[in-house]
This record gives structure tokens, sequence and C-alpha cells, in this order.
């Protein structure tokens, strides 16, 4: 795990898991809990579930069924309970914040180890969302995202001619073994790295604004799971840094 500054970079969070083991269930538990938020309680409707009815729902978050943290990772078990695919969304809190958000900087690096098994209808979308809330008007930073039994992609969301625009960076490769993933948030460009190698700089529409970061973790965008379908996300570290 990066534990220093960089040319340009203040390090302000870093985790590795190293800490102690919490049971599902039990995250972010006091050891933790200064540095971590699960964000959202169980039944929060994720992205998909927005969009149907509230008797019909079919996927959501469930940190409580999906977090833990052992041999130095934090493990994500996604899989489905009576029929609800169930993700989770935990958030890092820089400086021990209390108050959501938790990590707002207005530019950023953030770098992630992780491996993800392949699990079709299950998805990731790590991303730095507006502190306002306005979408796509104050922008939309994804990476990694993409379904789990699919390719890795980084996207970049706005507003251009009025209208929601994204730009998008496909390296190709899939999901399944370790991956370090990089979003370099500058005043001049949002650039991703995978595994070191810059998949492209974006700078179409460079969100100005404070943004936090959440390693949103769900379903059913567009196909929802089979039943029996059931994995690992594991997380080995995350660092974040602030601009110099």
């Amino acid at each position: 795990m990066p534990t220093a500054d960089l040319p340009g970079w203040k390090q302000v969070f870093s985790e590795d898991f190293t800490g102690g083991d919490v049971s599902v269930g039990a995250f972010p538990g006091p050891v933790y809990s200064p540095r971590w938020s699960e964000n959202y309680i169980d039944g929060t409707p994720d992205t998909a579930a927005q969009q149907q009815p509230s008797d019909a729902r079919t996927s959501g978050y469930y940190p409580s069924k999906v977090l833990s943290v052992h041999d130095g990772v934090l493990d994500m078990y996604l899989h489905s309970e009576d029929g609800v695919a169930m993700g989770a969304a935990p958030s890092p809190k820089l400086g021990g914040a209390s108050q959501r958000p938790f990590n707002s900087l207005v530019y950023g690096r953030y770098s992630v180890r992780f491996k993800a098994d392949v699990l079709p209808g299950f998805k990731l979308a790590w991303l730095l969302w507006p502190d306002s809330k306005q979408w796509p008007q104050d922008g939309e930073i994804d990476f990694p995202e993409g379904d789990l039994s699919k390719v890795i992609y980084a996207a970049v969301h706005g507003v251009e001619a009025g209208e929601h625009q994204s730009d998008v960076f496909r390296p190709n490769e899939p999901y399944g073994d370790w991956h370090i993933a990089t979003t370099e948030w500058r005043a001049d460009g949002i650039e991703f790295f995978l595994d070191g190698k810059s998949l492209g700089v974006s700078t179409r529409f460079i969100p100005t604004k404070p943004m936090h970061y959440i390693l949103q973790t769900e379903s059913c965008s567009p196909t929802c799971p089979l039943p029996q379908t059931k994995g690992h996300v594991l997380v080995d570290w995350v660092s974040i840094w602030a601009k110099t």
C-alpha cells in the first residue's frame, strides 16, 4: 500500500485492513469505524432498485449481509437472499469525519487494489459523487466500473449542450484477478490508470465542486444475477491524496 506523499499530492487517507478481523454484520466495528462507514443501511435501494416499485425491488444495499474484514482484506460477499441481490457501498472517512459526506475533496487521487470474482449481474461503480447531489450538472467519476462478468471500464459524466454526456475509457481488461485502479482528478483533466498504465485523460467536463468517494457495489443493471450466483469482491488497500 502506498504510504507517502507524491509529487503534487498529499496523502490524506490509507487503509490496508490489518487492524483486525470483523465478522459479517459487524462492519465497521470499533477498529474501523473511525475510518469507514457502511454508508447505507440495510434495504437502501441501489441504482437499479430506485427505478422499481418499492414492493418489487430485486436489489439493494445490505451491508450487514455483505461486509466483513479478514486476512487483511475488506470482503464484500455478493449474493442473493429471498429474491433480492445484495451489495454494499462503504465509504472511507477522511480525518475521522463523522458527518456526511465523509471524504469530500476538490481534486484528488484515489487508488485501490482489488479483486472481483466473475459474477454476472453484479457490478462495480466505485465513484466520486458530488456533495451537492446535483447530477449530472456537478459531474460523476467512476472507476472501476462494469458488470463483473465483463470488462473493467472508467467513465466521466457531465453536461454538454444541455444534455447528459459521458466519456468512457475501456482497457478491455476482465475482472477476476488482482488490479490497482487509480483515478487522478486534476484541474486540467481526469486521468485513469489500471495497474500503472494510463487509460487516457478526460477534459470535457471536469468537476470543480466537492465530491466524495464511495465503493458502490451493486447489481441488476441491466440484468439481475441468477439466485445461485455468489462470490466476493476483495479490497486489499485504499489510498487517497489531496492536490497540493
